[in-house]
């Protein structure tokens, strides 16, 4: 077990939840069997690392309550760890828009920390944003292989020419992933 190779899995749950639902319609997702199926059997889940915001209770508080049972289960799942960011409210020509903000930096700055501190030898990013890529190319900095897991829409060809590694998580993928 000395020479496993330790995995961390990164999930921008914004991007996840989107793009696949543009994709592949509403489905109940196994973050555990997800993050299982990602790391495959012949290496080891150090943890998996799922960031998102907190709806505006306010503003719908059965899709609130809906969030907060998700989390909940989240945060049960062993080697998982949820990291709530901000969502930024806006008035647009009168219309109330929300916005996940400060997730892609949190992502960025645990990917290139945990490298950095040798924490993992390969991180799997679940998303689809070309932002990522500088972050990337500084874990690879450190001798990381850094894979990307993605959907068919939303994905950045730049990250994953970038990546090591790319997965795409289509309907045969996540099929096996789903509650």
């Amino acid at each position: 077990m000395a020479n496993t190779e330790r995995v961390c899995i990164f999930i921008d749950g914004s991007n996840f939840y989107h793009c696949m639902r543009k994709d592949l319609g509403d489905m109940k997702i196994d973050f555990e069997k997800i993050s299982q199926k990602l790391c495959g059997k012949d290496r080891k889940l150090i943890r998996t690392y799922y960031y998102n915001a907190p709806l505006d209770m306010s503003h719908d508080k059965e899709s609130y309550k809906k969030q907060q049972k998700f989390f909940s289960g989240l945060r049960n799942i062993p080697n998982f760890k949820l990291v709530l960011v901000r969502l930024q409210k806006r008035k647009v020509d009168g219309k109330t828009h929300y916005a996940v903000k400060g997730d892609d930096i949190h992502i960025a700055v645990d990917m290139v920390m945990l490298a950095q501190s040798n924490s993992y030898d390969t991180a799997i990013l679940v998303s689809g944003d070309g932002d990522f890529v500088p972050a990337v190319k500084a874990a690879q900095s450190f001798g990381k292989h850094i894979e990307n897991a993605h959907f068919k829409s939303g994905h950045s060809w730049h990250l994953r020419q970038t990546c090591d590694r790319s997965v795409l998580m289509d309907n045969d993928f996540m099929k096996k992933c789903t509650l």
